[in-house]
């Protein structure tokens, strides 16, 4: 179904204003949709340095002595732009503040793409309180993942190791260290709480196998590393739930894979990101969706396709019939994915996520089921994923 209604921030400045939208499973495959509201606000960071105590792990106290020093303190000057009370265009100037981490002895710096939003002058601040000038290199509003370079001449850099989602477990004791409330260099405990969560990025599109903490992380926090105890950056902090209301940490929160990090890395680095696009939106179908009557018990259910999208140009259709369940309006009678490349497809999240692995021009085979018997097989050629999310109509 679609994301219940909660409230999610945003790392976003502590001074910052500005609504995003929420979470949307199917929200990377072309469409925006969730009824939840984010608010930018900010999230941590940590450091780590490879070197581990007896039995492998590191304590919290060594991984905070040996690695805040490649944890910074960002701050973006920015232009937001927005429309007055007359309905005509204006701007306004403000500060985002967040949070990040070197990677390199390059200078290359990982962060949350919504620190840096709109920024036109970004500075990095050590633990040693030295600030420097940083560039933006690339952002990608869909992963909410930016990269900054500084110039590392005359730097004494500690970069952090980048660890893999394929080593993470639930229960993982967890590290965060960043500026809560501009509280600087700060540092959380806490457990992976959860793993392939679905989060909403800046511009509708759902960043997948999300990582799920109660490790603190609060305005201030966002941008920085998710620090396992083997001293290695599971991911990047990057959102809260705030159970409604306010601003504050309730015990979970969400990072970024590190793994997606590495993935849009090389594009990043060179201002572009390339993210495949199919142009729909659709429902897992569970027991829940039972009182529908659809014709089979699993797939994944196309409730729109977007016009002129792949999936469009390929004929794939979305639902025609009204329903509502819980009530909630969704369209039902679309076609049913049930296999991409010869893979099952049995949650939205997974064809999300599938599509999102894949570039634009990469074809894929789609096997679908139409009006509840017929199966088909349709070759879609990905397109390129929009600036902003199609809302559902």
């Amino acid at each position: 179904m679609k994301s219940s209604r909660s409230t999610w921030f945003i790392a976003g400045g502590a001074g910052l204003l500005g609504a995003v939208a929420a979470l949307a499973a199917a929200a990377v495959l072309g469409i925006g949709g969730g009824s939840s509201t984010t608010t930018l606000v900010q999230q941590g960071a940590g450091g780590i340095v490879k070197t581990v105590s007896d039995g492998g792990s590191m304590t919290p106290r060594e991984i905070y002595q040996r690695d805040s020093k490649g944890v910074v303190f960002i701050t973006a000057d920015v232009v937001k732009k927005e429309t007055n009370i007359f309905g005509a265009p204006e701007s306004q100037n403000g500060k985002a503040t967040g949070s990040g981490f070197v990677i390199d002895s390059k200078g290359t710096i990982l962060t949350n793409a919504h620190v840096v939003d709109g920024a036109k002058k970004v500075t990095v601040r050590f633990s040693n309180d030295k600030t420097v000038d940083a560039k933006i290199l690339g952002a990608d509003r869909s992963s909410d993942i930016a990269v900054l370079q500084i110039n590392p001449d005359g730097q004494d850099l500690v970069s952090l190791p980048l660890a893999s989602m394929k080593d993470v477990e639930v229960g993982d004791p967890v590290v965060a260290i960043g500026n809560p409330f501009g509280q600087a260099f700060s540092l959380t405990t806490g457990v992976v709480s959860a793993k392939q969560r679905s989060i909403e990025g800046l511009n509708g599109f759902a960043i997948n196998d999300v990582i799920q903490t109660d490790a603190a992380i609060n305005p201030g926090n966002s941008g920085g590393p998710l620090i396992d105890s083997a001293g290695e950056v599971i991911g990047i902090n990057s959102q809260i739930e705030t159970g409604g209301s306010g601003g504050g940490n309730v015990g979970i929160g969400f990072a970024v894979p590190i793994d997606t990090a590495r993935k849009l890395l090389p594009g990043l680095r060179q201002g572009t990101v390339d993210t495949g696009y199919l142009g729909i939106s659709s429902l897992s179908i569970t027991p829940d969706l039972a009182p529908l009557n659809l014709p089979v018990n699993k797939g994944v259910l196309i409730e729109t396709v977007n016009p002129g999208s792949p999936a469009a140009n390929a004929g794939i259709k979305g639902g025609t019939v009204p329903a509502k369940l819980d009530g909630q309006s969704l369209k039902i009678g679309g076609d049913i994915i049930q296999k991409i490349d010869g893979r099952p497809m049995l949650t939205s999240l997974a064809l999300s996520t599938y599509v999102a692995s894949k570039q634009q021009g990469d074809q894929i085979e789609i096997q679908l089921l139409r009006g509840g018997k017929e199966t088909k097989t349709v070759n879609v050629t990905l397109g390129r994923r929009p600036q902003q999310s199609v809302p559902a109509p």
